[in-house]
């Protein structure tokens, strides 16, 4: 593979596309599937459908951020630390406020009737909802009352960390192209990451399980920020990315047995060993390292395809990029608004899923193309200036680059 740092990168544009329409299936999912928790549910729910879902659940977020860790030292030549720092700033805080205050507020209300906790009329909960003073649903209020980001999670913590990396960002070069790294075998680092991420999970899984709410969320910052400093890290060693070319198969070998296993052991194939797991040392340390080595092989593995297969700019491309901020702020609301609406047509999963999705999918791209042809709504949710632009200069996606 030859390229250099200035280069775009077309298969990262296109993972990031990916990773957010895999995002969508999950969430669509999570209205159908049985015992996990989620805004609202089906009558109808599937509990084989959670051994579907969880062949991307230990990774399909670590990949976005590793995704987005890449774009940011792919485009922060290009920035001054003043520049970057604002454009990642209008284009995640902006988006992420807009989203809290009316995205997501229809999450929130279809939430609380479908649990018969208010009356119906949107209006009269919106004004509550916004009012971080409000005595509706006090047992639920954060902080900040109602006011909530939801799915939007993903914003902050991005935010959080590419101003924490161009704070750093002459160190981290010169670690990046040190002779340390340069030199480093590709499966030496694969496993340095995998200890390093079960030594996360051991020590902060446990008594810091995931929030999602950034403040004490300890074991999702020890694992992303552990993710995003590798994809960081990652742009510099050439020879690592084309190790995970040339050995997509044999990691998508691994990521495949990692993740059958882990069904195996769900479906209590290791009863004896899993029995031991909170008292043997040995066993829990198997355990960890499979989850680990689960969790990389994957996001290893898509990289490697990705970087085989879909290294090439296309049209259907350069819109999907643009749109997937807005598409990724959208799609959750509109999966519970919809999945609202169709629940008294009693319909059966098999009509109703694939309804579901199509519904989601449209309003998305009828969202996407109102948005960005009202400027107010452009600025909002986080898109680039409509001015033409010199064509010197990298366009760089909203979420993952700046």
């Amino acid at each position: 593979m030859t390229y250099n740092e200035q280069q775009r990168r077309y298969d990262i544009d296109w993972l990031r596309v990916l990773a957010f329409a895999v995002l969508i299936l999950y969430h669509t999912g999570m209205y159908y599937v049985a015992d996990w928790g989620w805004h609202i549910k089906s009558d109808i729910t599937s509990v084989p459908l959670q051994d579907l879902m969880i062949l991307t659940n230990p990774w399909r977020m670590s990949l976005l951020f590793f995704i987005a860790a890449i774009a940011l030292a792919l485009v922060q030549q290009k920035y001054s630390a003043m520049q970057l720092a604002r454009l990642r700033t209008m284009r995640l805080m902006v988006p992420l406020l807009f989203g809290m205050f009316v995205v997501v507020s229809p999450q929130v209300y279809y939430e609380a009737l479908s649990q018969n906790l208010i009356e119906p009329g949107f209006w009269a909960f919106w004004s509550s909802y916004i009012n971080p003073n409000t005595t509706l649903l006090t047992e639920h209020h954060s902080p900040i009352g109602l006011l909530t980001w939801n799915h939007l999670w993903f914003l902050p913590y991005l935010w959080l960390y590419s101003l924490l990396f161009i704070l750093l960002k002459r160190p981290l070069e010169c670690l990046s192209h040190s002779k340390l790294l340069s030199k480093l075998p590709s499966l030496v680092m694969i496993l340095l990451a995998t200890a390093a991420l079960g030594i996360i999970w051991l020590l902060l899984r446990q008594q810091y399980p995931p929030t999602n709410a950034l403040l004490g969320d300890w074991y999702n910052h020890g694992k992303y920020l552990l993710v995003f400093s590798l994809g960081y890290l990652f742009v510099g060693q050439r020879h690592w990315w084309q190790f995970m070319i040339d050995k997509r198969r044999w990691l998508l070998i691994i990521a495949l047995l990692g993740y059958s296993l882990s069904i195996a052991d769900r479906h209590d194939a290791f009863t004896q060993f899993a029995a031991q797991f909170d008292t043997n040392v040995l066993v829990k340390s198997v355990y960890v390292f499979i989850l680990s080595l689960n969790h990389w092989a994957w996001i290893f593995c898509v990289l490697g395809y990705a970087g085989f297969w879909l290294n090439r700019p296309s049209k259907q491309l350069g819109y999907a990029t643009t749109a997937i901020l807005p598409w990724y702020m959208l799609h959750q609301t509109l999966i519970i608004v919809f999945a609202w609406w169709l629940k008294p047509l009693s319909l059966t999963p098999y009509v109703e899923a694939p309804l579901l999705l199509t519904l989601t999918v449209v309003g998305c791209l009828g969202g996407y193309e109102m948005i960005k042809r009202v400027k107010p709504l452009r600025f909002l949710c986080g898109l680039p200036s409509d001015k033409p632009q010199r064509s010197t200069v990298q366009q760089t996606p909203p979420v993952a680059a700046a």
